[in-house]
């Protein structure tokens, strides 16, 4: 069964909706906290520097755990709610989401091989173990959440914005600032790389944009999203190439 051909009823929607917010408490309450004293533990032996060094990138990661889950219980989660009750919440749409749901997994990655293969000898190996344990824990947790978020959440919030109404009929389908930007971007002949270096983003964002901006527009060509760009001007005829 294709994402898109996803049914959900709107109670088993609210239960995984619940289901999140808790585990997004535990992990910031029970998980992390555990990851940190066993951190702690482990760079006991440390110089100042070093022990510092390992603090700040563990702190970086937190906060970056934090503004993901906050961004999902006070924009994400409230927009579904408010569509099972029959709602449409501003120019807000779950593809937004989508794009911008947060890759969590890179800084833990990179924790995982710091502790690995770059901690002082100093350190003890079973307090590295432990680390180690912590981290795959809550690895393996985030995988799942993730996964309820892209393969379920994100496809029932997707037909109910189609039951609901489109962004379109609720005068939401506009191009954000970033959007319109790629789309100067494409209409000047630029392509993905270029795009990616000019505005500082990976190539994979720029393509998602990309096929945002198709969906908004329903304008699948060059030379189609060139003349939608003049039309609004976007740009004038001097910035084609």
């Amino acid at each position: 069964m294709g994402r898109a051909e996803l049914s959900i009823e709107k109670d088993r929607l609210q239960d995984i909706l619940n289901f999140l917010r808790k585990s997004h408490r535990y992990y910031m309450d029970v998980m992390v906290p555990q990851l940190a004293d066993a951190l702690e533990q482990l760079t006991k032996p440390c110089l100042p520097p070093q022990r510092e060094t390992i603090w700040q990138f563990f702190q970086q990661y937190k906060e970056e755990l934090s503004v993901h889950f906050a961004y999902e219980e006070n924009i994400v989660f409230p927009y579904v709610e408010a569509m099972l009750s029959g709602e449409r919440c501003g120019q807000y749409s779950i593809g937004e989401y989508e794009q911008n749901h947060s890759n969590v997994q890179e800084k833990l990655d990179d924790l995982k091989n710091l502790i690995m293969k770059y901690m002082p000898r100093e350190c003890r190996r079973e307090d590295a173990d432990q680390v180690l344990y912590c981290l795959l824990a809550l690895e393996m947790d985030l995988k799942k959440h993730t996964f309820i978020e892209d393969e379920v959440l994100i496809p029932a919030a997707t037909q109910l914005e189609e039951r609901v109404g489109s962004p379109k009929e609720a005068s939401a389908e506009e191009l954000s600032d970033r959007e319109k930007e790629i789309l100067v971007c494409v209409a000047k002949g630029m392509q993905n790389k270029e795009i990616a270096d000019k505005c500082s983003i990976s190539v994979n964002t720029v393509i998602t944009h990309r096929k945002n901006i198709t969906r908004k527009t329903g304008i699948k060509s060059v030379a189609g999203l060139t003349v939608y760009a003049l039309l609004n001007r976007l740009i004038d005829t001097s910035n084609i190439e």
